[in-house]
């Protein structure tokens, strides 16, 4: 991925948009590729067919989805969205906007409780649970696995270390990211990358929620 490993960052924050422009950046290639766009106001990006599903996480602003149903779809701030295949698809911003696209396979595994087309947010996905850890598969196929998290206050995972590159999204509340010997709080809002087979840890002292995307390519 072409994030620095190991270090605190922004998506919204480091992908301001250029006024009259819609910028894209490529940050993890193949067919479930990862990118950053960042749309200035008044900017659209016209409808185009697609064969494969499309996960958009909106960092900021306000984004409006079109074209495979009678009515937009608003995604506000820190809403997402997954969008259906072989319909067209395009997006376009009045006030200016900064998400993330993920590509995902048509054969993937998506959970029951997400549907193509409808909004909803990541941390709704999951609720705390008195000293537990709640895990929900929200998509996955053999080459990347996207899953949302809530820690309760006191919890944690302990050191280890994953088969592939993975990026959190901070959805709620913030923790202590521990990696290759080092501690980072994480809040909501923020987002870290581990390269693959980077030690590391989680240590949630108040509420947390994140989602992590895994890829395996």
């Amino acid at each position: 991925m072409k994030e620095e490993a190991g270090k605190v960052f922004s998506i919204a924050k480091d992908n301001k948009a250029v006024e009259g422009c819609t910028i894209s950046k490529e940050v993890h290639s193949g067919e479930n590729y990862i990118s950053y766009f960042s749309m200035a106001q008044d900017t659209d990006i016209s409808a185009e067919l697609f064969p494969y599903y499309k996960l958009i996480i909106l960092a900021e602003g306000d984004l409006d989805v079109y074209g495979f149903a009678q009515e937009m779809r608003t995604l506000k701030e820190n809403e997402s969205i997954v969008t259906p295949f072989d319909v067209p698809v395009g997006m376009k911003s009045e006030t200016g906007a900064v998400f993330t696209e993920i590509a995902i396979r048509r054969d993937s595994i998506m959970n029951k409780v997400v549907k193509a087309g409808e909004a909803f947010q990541l941390s709704n996905l999951v609720q705390y649970q008195d000293r537990k850890i709640v895990n929900m598969d929200v998509v996955h196929n053999d080459k990347m696995k996207f899953v949302v998290m809530a820690f309760d206050a006191g919890t944690g995972l302990s050191e280890h270390a994953a088969p592939g590159e993975a990026i959190i999204f901070a959805l709620d509340g913030e923790a202590i990211i521990g990696y290759e010997g080092t501690e980072h709080v994480l809040k909501a809002g923020e987002n870290f990358h581990f390269a693959k087979a980077g030690k590391h840890y989680v240590k949630a002292d108040k509420k947390f929620k994140m989602a992590l995307l895994l890829t395996l390519e």
